[in-house]
């Protein structure tokens, strides 16, 4: 059963328990598979194939015959529903779009910034039991946007080597490049190096497991990654007049992700506390995931009660929530309250679910209170940031004292000599 806690004895850093680093085998593990794709490329690909995911390949490379037969697999109602999805999308993502400025308000002077694509994405995507054609649609779609030319999306195989048809329906509704069949570290591997088939890439985004978490961690910097994404999290804020049904079914929403999944119920209402509850342990049994929920409700849930909203918010705040239900009468007198939060779910008709599918803000968010810094996926995180600077000579001229006397202070003579040697001659 989920624990209750008051707000003003729980001490803020036992609030929840995000200790994610990997144990020592599993970071043993991912060097030793990264190792061998790094040397043997599409071979090792091949044999990881086999080994975790019992699929013997022919090759890694998904054809365009089994994306068409893919599209006739699945239903017509969902491809409308995956097209209607991600126009969704496409509306929300396309606002974030930037452009290139240009000041020039001083004569001989001018400044700006451009903003150019990176070249090549991959993506990651969870196959196997945990299938999610939500997470290509959130992933393409901003990188499309941004204008990068190859997207790259690397997916486990199942067993008979096929790719479950709602994947490869939502990557040919979002515009995918190239599709692999590979998952794991493994395909983290060789979309940060290259293999034969596999292009290096520039970025990696997408969510996996703890071994994939840990194989981006580890090619950073030899790659962008978007971020090392923990267990799924919510923190409904629920003031006293919410249903508890809606409450315990939001929560569990989340937990029946994964074990290691987060939920969290903050409430100014003691009533509505226990209710939930209550309710949580009538629902539980009626999920098919059942086992996966009960232990996160019972190893990582939280009901916390606060003396008023205000408390409530601060919890929130405390915590920085991946997903934030804002569960009460009027959820715009708090958003403004709300510092730290991945993505923020307004009043009781906005299920966490809405934006998990189809509303159009992203999914991929940050978690393990990495919200106090850092935000969801977007289409800045496919672009580049260059500034540039174009002075003409009078325009250098008017400035080359200062810029060398700054040089100079940090002892850096031929930083200054830089500037001043343009005009030796003149001074002379």
């Amino acid at each position: 059963m989920i624990k209750l806690y008051e707000f003003d004895a729980l001490q803020p850093e036992k609030f929840l328990n995000r200790d994610l680093r990997a144990e020592r085998d599993v970071e043993a593990a991912v060097d030793e598979i990264m190792a061998r794709v790094r040397q043997e490329g599409d071979a090792a690909l091949l044999e990881y194939a086999e080994k975790f995911d019992k699929a013997r390949l022919d090759s890694l490379e998904v054809t365009e015959a089994e994306l068409e037969v893919a599209m006739k697999q699945v239903s017509p109602d969902f491809v409308e529903t995956l097209r209607q999805a991600a126009e969704n999308i496409r509306a929300f993502h396309s606002r974030q779009i930037r452009q290139d400025f240009v000041i020039n308000d001083r004569p001989g002077i001018v400044l700006g910034q451009k903003f150019t694509p990176i070249e090549k994405a991959g993506v990651y995507v969870p196959g196997g039991t945990a299938s999610y054609p939500s997470t290509v649609l959130m992933d393409v779609i901003p990188a499309k946007l941004a204008g990068v030319k190859e997207i790259v999306m690397v997916t486990p195989p199942a067993a008979d080597g096929s790719v479950a048809p709602a994947i490869l329906a939502a990557a040919k509704v979002a515009g995918v490049t190239r599709i692999f069949k590979t998952g794991g570290a493994q395909a983290v591997a060789a979309l940060a190096y290259g293999t034969q088939s596999v292009p290096k890439v520039d970025k990696i985004v997408g969510p996996g497991n703890i071994y994939v978490a840990t194989a981006k961690r580890k090619v950073y910097g030899i790659v962008d990654i978007d971020m090392i994404a923990g267990p799924s999290e919510i923190l409904v804020l629920a003031d006293g007049s919410c249903n508890p049904a809606w409450v315990a079914a939001d929560m569990l929403s989340q937990a029946e992700h994964d074990k290691l999944a987060t939920a969290v119920l903050v409430t100014d209402s003691r009533s509505l506390a226990l209710a939930v509850q209550a309710e949580l342990e009538r629902q539980i049994p009626l999920l098919p995931r059942q086992a996966i929920a009960r232990t996160s409700i019972d190893d990582n849930g939280k009901i916390i009660v606060t003396d008023d909203l205000d408390k409530a918010v601060e919890a929130a705040n405390l915590i920085a929530p991946e997903h934030l239900e804002l569960c009460v009468d009027d959820p715009f007198a708090l958003l403004g309250k709300v510092k730290n939060a991945g993505s923020i779910f307004m009043g009781k008709n906005a299920p966490e679910a809405l934006g998990d599918y189809f509303a159009g803000p992203n999914h991929t968010l940050p978690t393990s209170g990495t919200a106090r810094f850092s935000s969801p996926l977007s289409v800045d995180d496919f672009v580049k940031k260059s500034s540039f600077l174009y002075y003409t000579r009078d325009a250098l001229r008017n400035v080359k004292d200062r810029v060398a006397d700054f040089a100079m202070q940090e002892g850096l003579q031929a930083h200054a000599r830089s500037v001043t040697v343009r005009f030796e001659e003149e001074d002379q």
